[in-house]
């Protein structure tokens, strides 16, 4: 069990790591938050969208997706366009004049905002359904579920982490110069992921 453990552990950091929407969104978010508490349903949003995630892909969800092409591309259309939306609005937000250590948005806007850039985003789906579900087939019974609690407890780890990170980052960058460097950073990582599904979707229609 402690090698599975292990296993989910190692295998979700290095999927969760790379830049993408969701981590954006829950680092401006710290950023932007007088407090840290001001993040909260941000980051438990997130965590608990990443948790249902990974244990639906481990109960079998992933090889049900995985077997209808069709439904797949459905998917990445959508994920396509959610993600070039995305990265227009952060790099619109990056444009305009940050008042410092303010929320951005609402508790409700937080929640609805975290949930998409979870559930909508198909670089994070793609990976807990098609990484983590297929990794979960070499384990059964109570090992399969160490893997997946050890998956989802990088989440929750992460996206605090995230948080206190960008809050640290809001209080010394006083001008807000920095954070608008990382969202256009952001936005333009979150175009070539666009184009990378893009390219993607085109190969499975031809």
């Amino acid at each position: 069990m402690l090698l599975a453990v292990i296993h989910g552990f190692i295998l979700s950091f290095g999927l969760i790591l790379p830049l993408g929407a969701q981590n954006i969104f829950i680092f401006n978010q710290g950023a932007r938050s007088r407090h840290l508490t001001g993040a909260l349903p941000s980051i438990l949003t997130a965590s608990l969208s990443d948790t249902l995630l990974i244990f639906l892909a481990v109960a079998g969800v992933s090889l049900v997706i995985l077997s209808f092409p069709w439904l797949q591309n459905i998917f990445l259309a959508a994920g396509l366009i959610f993600l070039v939306r995305i990265g227009f609005s952060i790099w619109k937000d990056s444009s305009e004049k940050r008042e410092n250590h303010s929320p951005r948005l609402t508790v409700k806007n937080q929640m609805i905002y975290a949930l998409s850039v979870s559930i909508l985003n198909p670089h994070a789906v793609l990976d807990t359904i098609g990484v983590i579900g297929t990794n979960a087939l070499h384990y059964s019974g109570s090992i399969k579920w160490a893997f997946a609690a050890a998956c989802a407890s990088v989440s929750w780890l992460w996206f605090f982490g995230l948080a206190l990170t960008g809050h640290l980052t809001g209080k010394m960058d006083q001008g807000g110069r920095v954070l608008v460097i990382i969202n256009r950073l952001s936005a333009l990582m979150i175009w070539l992921i666009a184009l990378y599904i893009a390219a993607i979707l085109v190969q499975t229609l031809l």
